[in-house]
């Protein structure tokens, strides 16, 4: 079987996205072959992941980027010719015009632009809806990130169940095994002196950081000043007024801005606990990338968070600012709560890992094509 999956994502400033389909593509092309698995609008084979850029050299993102166009915006057939290359052709939110000569999948990330399309701009929204229409109705077979967004997919987009299959992200293996060596560099370059609480994400509307700044700050006074709320995540979109405040700082808060990939394992295993309030996940993954490096994990009690984090989280009402400092003093008051949910974490995310969805999604693309 020839696969060929979209993999625009790579070539453009991206976040979860473009992490999902970095590692995805790599165990992917570990499990069948690099022949066996080819992508579009250029055949890539990045290495570093890199959120903030191209992941592929200038010459090579312009000649993609302006294939991509072609096919948008002109309606050449370029998309044709690689599906006539490929049993099945996997594509992005990025592409307005699927291929006529193979299978057609895609993945569901989530449903955030029909649930609460304030948290977006108007732009994404639309981006989206046309997604749906023209990609995800016609799909021979979906891929849901996770069981929540596959109910939320057949519930708004009125796709049927059978056609959607749900097959959980992976986490990078480094952050199964951060060394201590590793944490000490990351906390020097950073100058993180005090133990922390983490948040990693984009900063954005969704991920609900006034609320947690607020729950913060009312914490008791002797645990603020024993420890240090730390953020990082490049800014997103909606309001400034909360990145001036978190640039500006404020007693007890550190604002890191983005972390590159390669830093993330370190600085999640050196966290005393993670923090993550955020009003709706189609997955997680932050969740499950600090599960996997043993540290006790604060979410939220809605979306799809509880599927992900099991028995092995703490769930909170996002809502309640009085609910998040709770959960934040008694995790930070419990060095046997925190052993024990980091203890949990770490056996759950085993279920994450990169190698068991290539197996499942490689099974998957067998069936659509008929093999």
């Amino acid at each position: 079987m020839r696969l060929t999956i979209d993999a625009t994502p790579l070539l453009v400033r991206s976040a979860g996205v473009k992490n999902y389909l970095h590692y995805w593509l790599r165990s992917l092309r570990s499990l069948a072959g690099d022949f066996a698995v080819r992508t579009f609008p250029i055949n890539l084979h990045p290495e570093a992941l890199d959120h903030e850029g191209s992941m592929a050299g200038p010459v090579a993102t312009v000649a993609g980027l302006a294939r991509l166009h072609l096919a948008n915006y002109l309606r050449l057939p370029v998309v044709d010719g690689f599906g006539a290359r490929c049993d099945v052709f996997h594509a992005s939110w990025l592409l307005r015009q699927p291929p006529r000569c193979s299978k057609l999948t895609a993945t569901v990330f989530d449903l955030t632009c029909w649930l609460m399309p304030e948290v977006h701009t108007a732009a994404n929204v639309k981006a989206a809806r046309r997604f749906a229409e023209v990609m995800l109705r016609r799909a021979d077979g979906l891929i849901a990130i996770s069981e929540h967004t596959r109910n939320d997919a057949v519930r708004l987009l009125g796709l049927s169940p059978e056609k959607i299959a749900v097959i959980w992200p992976g986490v990078a293996d480094a952050f199964f095994q951060a060394a201590p060596e590793a944490v000490q560099r990351v906390r020097e370059r950073y100058g993180l002196r005090r133990p922390y609480l983490l948040f990693v994400g984009t900063i954005e509307p969704r991920k609900n950081l006034a609320r947690l700044l607020e729950a913060w700050q009312s914490v008791k006074a002797d645990l603020r000043e024993h420890y240090e709320l730390v953020l990082a995540g490049p800014p997103g979109w909606g309001d400034p007024g909360l990145i001036e405040r978190l640039r500006s700082g404020s007693p007890g808060v550190r604002y890191l801005g983005y972390v590159p990939e390669d830093g993330l394992p370190a600085l999640t295993a050196g966290a005393t606990a993670f923090v993550y309030p955020s009003l709706y996940e189609g997955f997680g993954l932050p969740v499950a990338q600090a599960m996997a490096a043993g540290v006790p994990v604060l979410t939220s009690a809605v979306s799809s968070l509880p599927e992900v984090g099991g028995d092995a989280v703490l769930l909170v009402d996002p809502l309640s600012v009085t609910d998040l400092r709770s959960a934040m003093e008694r995790l930070l008051e419990s060095p046997s709560l925190r052993s024990r949910l980091g203890a949990l974490g770490r056996q759950r995310a085993e279920l994450f890992r990169w190698d068991r969805v290539a197996r499942q999604s490689w099974e998957f693309f067998q069936r659509i094509a008929g093999q």
